[in-house]
């Protein structure tokens, strides 16, 4: 019988800006402190992307060209490239044609896709399943978000949340028995009305009315998403662990989005995990959306073995939410 082929983490890079927006200086500019956002959130500082005509797509290309040099891969090898963002640079074309163009991929196909803070998880599985046809042999994932192009900064409930980042992650066949094992993906239309951006779309376009009434922003009902939040992601996390018959003790590591520590903390106790095992860095970057589990993993990679089993779990607006259980295999 012909083995399965499976698709493997095979290199991994990630780009955040320099610019460092910290909590004191956001109290200088909404009624906010220091104390009270890490009591809440848990958010120390978030990168921001300065500079005239700056979006997605740098912060894109940043990672993806690093992710090439640092793997040794000629732009000409990669046959796919997925992007996963919310704030593309465009509405069309994709940010992900856009990259291509930024790194010198001329031979593959690309495009976006946009489940918000799931984003990156959904597309490592989606070019997993063209690695694992057999049709593509490297497949490029970049998870990117400009979020402070989306972000109100007179409205403080959300503007302490958000940061900008890239990460990105070179997928090939397995060599070994690494790489992507199961995953479980759900999604809730109805959940839309807690967490959206009210205008820009085909339904509001862009008008003098939606720019004045600050309606192409981050529009969230924060009690709401947190309650979905908790119990969807540990229970999409719990049931990847049943269905594979992994025990706490099996599991080396936890990656959950970087929203909110409560909801990180939740979920790693739902899973029966001691918190050294759960992956977190919300507080140097806050909630880059796409990016977050990338620049946990490569935060954390020093501490990651070949062969560790560890979790991927994330919820986004959508509502979006899911896990990936992955053999690590670098």
């Amino acid at each position: 019988m012909e083995k399965k082929i499976r698709a493997a983490i095979t290199g991994l890079h990630t780009w955040v800006p320099e610019y460092r927006l910290t909590n004191d200086e956001l109290a200088t500019m909404v009624d906010t402190s220091d104390e009270w956002i890490m009591q809440r959130v848990g958010i120390r500082e978030r990168r921001i992307l300065k500079g005239e005509g700056a979006g997605t797509s740098d912060l894109g290309a940043r990672a993806v060209s690093g992710l090439l040099e640092s793997t040794g891969t000629s732009p000409d090898e990669i046959e796919l490239l997925i992007c996963a963002t919310i704030t593309p640079d465009m509405l069309f074309p994709a940010t992900a044609n856009i990259i291509s163009d930024k790194v010198g991929i001329r031979n593959g196909f690309s495009f976006d896709i946009g489940a918000a803070c799931s984003g990156f998880i959904f597309a490592l599985k989606t070019a997993a399943a063209y690695i694992e046809s057999g049709n593509v042999k490297k497949a490029i994932v970049v998870g990117a978000d400009k979020m402070s192009s989306i972000t109100d900064y007179t409205d403080r409930t959300t503007c302490t949340l958000f940061g900008d980042g890239a990460g990105a992650v070179l997928l090939e066949p397995s060599v070994d028995d690494n790489g992507i094992i199961d995953y479980i993906f759900r999604a809730d239309g109805s959940g839309r009305k807690f967490l959206h951006m009210k205008a820009g779309g085909s339904v509001r376009p862009a008008s003098h009315e939606t720019v004045d009434a600050r309606e192409h922003y981050v529009y969230q009902e924060g009690q709401s998403v947190f309650k979905f939040a908790v119990s969807n992601m540990a229970d999409v996390a719990v049931e990847i662990m049943e269905r594979n018959n992994l025990k706490p003790e099996d599991i080396a590591w936890l990656v959950p989005h970087q929203a909110n520590l409560r909801i990180i903390d939740a979920t790693g106790k739902r899973m029966g995990l001691p918190p050294e095992k759960v992956m977190v860095n919300i507080e140097n970057y806050g909630n880059t959306t796409a990016a977050t589990i990338p620049l946990c993993l490569n935060d954390y990679r020093q501490k990651l073995n070949k062969g560790d089993k560890i979790i991927l779990a994330a919820f986004g607006g959508g509502f979006t939410w899911g896990s990936v259980y992955i053999k690590w295999s670098i």
